[in-house]
């Protein structure tokens, strides 16, 4: 078996510029969908995956992510005297158990690349999983648990990817495949960011979920800024797959992009509308909207 993946990264230090002016005093991380901060439901798709230690790159005006998982005294004390226990038990329920996250500091808005390699330290010398905070996976299964059922089979990285139409591949950054692709699992021989129209290698593009051995952070380390002036985490994934191989998992869910409006807006209607207590009173609501 290959070693266990406990360990989780998330890339929270992003000004969320989408966004403005929304995300002027808020981050983008803590904008909801439906009534949980975006940043709960990936945390939440990680820990349902068995990961152990929640790892943060934040930046600036970012301390209320920290807050948001920690213990909140004022507000317990008052619904524990006002026996509000529903409420006390969702708080518990989202308390990440202590010494089991860890927050550092990104500094400077060098990249995903850098980002993760501001990890290094705390992720040590094991593998790990990296989650984008922009993305949702609406599942049966968690995305990341999809796929650590499949590093558990084949070992070394594992990335995400999902089909799009093949007039969109350009907005993307794309992966060459080769195998049969049975139970959604490639073989990854290459990746092009941003493809331009008609020379994309698939219609499989990477979707802001990973698998890394701990190799990547010696790749990172001597990583020249690439596209945007930013240190790339696809460029060192190359040279990771090129060292170690790279499987892609076409796993089985929904995602909605959330760093972007529609994706956004969209993640608010589908998760109203798998909710019980809401579903049949919104739907009645979005066609009178839709009908007006």
């Amino acid at each position: 078996m290959p070693a266990p993946i406990r360990k989780a990264v998330f890339p929270v230090a992003g000004l969320g510029t989408r966004f403005l002016p929304a995300t002027k005093a808020v981050p983008k991380e803590m904008l909801t969908v439906v009534d949980r901060p975006i940043i709960q439901y990936v945390v939440d798709e990680a820990r349902e995956a068995g990961i152990e230690h929640f790892i943060f790159i934040t930046g600036r005006n970012k301390h209320v992510i920290a807050d948001h998982f920690d213990v909140s005294f004022e507000l317990e004390h008052t619904l524990r005297e006002r026996g509000k226990q529903e409420a006390l038990d969702l708080l518990e329920e989202i308390r990440l158990t202590p010494g089991k996250s860890s927050f550092t500091r990104q500094q400077e808005p060098l990249g995903l690349g850098h980002a993760v390699w501001c990890a290094r330290e705390m992720v040590g010398n094991e593998p790990f999983a990296v989650l984008l905070p922009d993305v949702l996976v609406k599942s049966e299964r968690g995305c990341l648990g999809q796929m650590i059922d499949t590093y558990n089979k084949t070992g070394g990285n594992v990335i995400a990817v999902e089909e799009v139409p093949e007039d969109q591949t350009h907005n993307y950054g794309v992966v060459d495949v080769e195998g049969s692709g049975e139970g959604g699992v490639y073989g990854v021989r290459g990746m092009v960011e941003k493809p331009k129209p008609g020379t994309a290698p698939s219609n499989l593009i990477i979707t802001g979920r990973y698998i890394l051995q701990p190799q990547v952070f010696d790749y990172l380390a001597n990583q020249e800024t690439g596209a945007g002036g930013e240190i790339q985490l696809t460029d060192a994934l190359l040279k990771l797959m090129d060292g170690q191989g790279m499987t892609g998992l076409a796993f089985k869910g929904k995602t909605y992009d959330c760093g972007s409006k529609i994706g956004f807006l969209s993640a608010n209607v589908a998760y109203a509308l798998d909710r019980a207590d809401l579903a049949d009173e919104y739907r009645a609501v979005l066609k009178d909207l839709l009908a007006g």
